[in-house]
């Protein structure tokens, strides 16, 4: 489990709020398009910032679940989702969801499917409670298109390995297709959302990536503090320069309930 000091926090909350996070959130807003009255699922809601956007859109007449397993990711969520009459957050994971067979019109699942240990099962207990012709929205990156300059590639390796071993899996989206329709979905669309950095921004992606991925190198002792103080003060250094340069993508995979 990652732990975040204060000023690692302050970093993420600025993150969340910026263009990048925004911007990631809102892809797989529009490929769920909730529409008013409908019953959504939020399956990993985290701190809720999609759910109330989901619960804006459905509207007094609709209703939505947001279901996390962290009791602090919950608080967070039931303080973002106050003011929605019509919105629950409730203790459960992908496995199992606390609903009755087809209860939702739509679900929708952002970062949480990488972590998962088993896929299968998950796309079965999401199918169960989602009505037939129902939509599911699964965004999560694909690791294999992270790309980030550094003139120490070995380093660059090493901290990218350390950062591997938070992950389940690492390329759900390009088994997405082939899993969903197994699980008798039809398959819909899988569509990229790159997003790149040629500055590191107070507010990006990358400069969220670089906090997380040194605290989680040194919290988990992958890698000498002075091999992940250096990585970080080069990249620093390289922004500083003009020679920045990040890549990762982002992928909302789109499927229908059979």
């Amino acid at each position: 489990m990652l732990e975040f000091d204060a000023a690692t926090r302050r970093i993420l909350d600025r993150s969340y709020a910026g263009s990048d996070v925004v911007r990631r959130r809102l892809e797989n807003f529009r490929a769920l398009d909730p529409k008013p009255g409908e019953r959504v699922l939020d399956l990993g809601c985290g701190s809720g910032f999609l759910t109330a956007e989901i619960a804006r859109a459905v509207g007094d007449a609709g209703h939505v679940l947001g279901v996390d397993p962290s009791p602090d990711m919950r608080a967070g969520a039931e303080e973002n989702c106050a003011g929605f009459g019509k919105v629950q957050i409730a203790a459960g994971d992908a496995g199992a969801i606390p609903a009755e067979d087809g209860a939702f019109d739509k679900i929708v699942s952002l970062q949480v499917f990488e972590y998962l240990d088993d896929v299968p099962t998950a796309l079965a207990e999401v199918s169960r409670v989602l009505r037939p012709g129902g939509r599911l929205v699964v965004g999560d990156w694909h690791w294999d298109c992270f790309a980030w300059h550094s003139a120490d590639p070995s380093r660059m390796a090493r901290m990218m390995a350390s950062w591997d071993e938070h992950l389940a899996e690492r390329c759900v989206p390009a088994l997405l297709p082939a899993l969903m329709s197994h699980a008798g979905f039809a398959f819909g669309e899988s569509r990229a959302v790159p997003f790149t950095d040629t500055c590191l921004r107070a507010d990006g992606m990358a400069n969220m990536m670089l906090h997380l991925m040194a605290g989680y190198a040194r919290q988990n002792g992958h890698l000498p503090e002075t091999e992940i103080a250096a990585w970080k003060a080069e990249q620093e250094e390289l922004a500083r320069a003009g020679r920045f340069f990040f890549s990762l993508t982002h992928f909302v995979t789109v499927a229908h309930k059979a």
